[in-house]
């Protein structure tokens, strides 16, 4: 794991993090009450998540023999947090398999948003091209500029994971199931997620 905590304050702060994008054509009529309280929702229910430390030597006793041995050790938190733009550096930080994950952080509470998890076979690649996510993150940033509220985000490689791509498939998607991610397809409308669309 790479320790960039001295660097990461500063890292949140530019603006190179905001995604520009021209699928957007239209005004954004998302007031910043309607924004908070859509990613209230969502902290309140994966922050159990996020924090739920509790017995975790029992809880893998209980699970080393499932599936759930494997979900029960990711703790996103203690991923290095990169920014998105990672991959325009010389030496990016990961390659090979990996789950990732992209993270935001409320501007009044601190709060963590896990908004997407994706897998991958090649870490320092699969961010560089076309990518339904950044287009919402684009969506979701803007948004957030107009209402005046700062986006804290973060993309984290989880590399402890399967080399086939089918094992790595299925582990995704259980944590896709556990977390409900809101910019991944298979739960956007359990959070009636509003920036996954070109008319917002």
């Amino acid at each position: 794991m790479i320790n960039q905590k001295s660097s990461q304050g500063e890292l949140f702060q530019s603006k190179k993090f905001l995604f520009k994008s021209d699928a957007i054509h239209n005004e954004l009529y998302m007031n910043r009450d309607l924004i908070e309280n859509w990613q209230k929702k969502i902290c309140y229910f994966q922050s159990k998540l996020f924090y739920n430390d509790y017995n975790k030597e029992e809880q893998y006793s209980l699970f080393s023999n499932s599936k759930h041995s494997r979900i029960e050790s990711l703790s996103p938190l203690e991923l290095t947090p990169l920014p998105l733009n990672f991959w325009k550096w010389s030496n990016p930080p990961h390659n090979g398999p990996a789950i990732y994950l992209v993270i935001d952080r409320t501007e009044k509470k601190k709060e963590h948003l896990l908004l997407y998890i994706g897998e991958t076979i090649s870490a320092d690649k699969r961010w560089k091209g076309e990518h339904d996510c950044k287009t919402y993150l684009s969506h979701y940033c803007a948004a957030l500029q107009k209402a005046n509220i700062k986006a804290q985000l973060s993309i984290r490689f989880w590399i402890d994971v399967p080399k086939d791509t089918r094992s790595r498939r299925k582990l995704e998607q259980e944590l896709i199931q556990k977390w409900l991610p809101p910019f991944n397809k298979e739960t956007r409308n359990h959070w009636q997620t509003p920036f996954t669309s070109e008319v917002i």
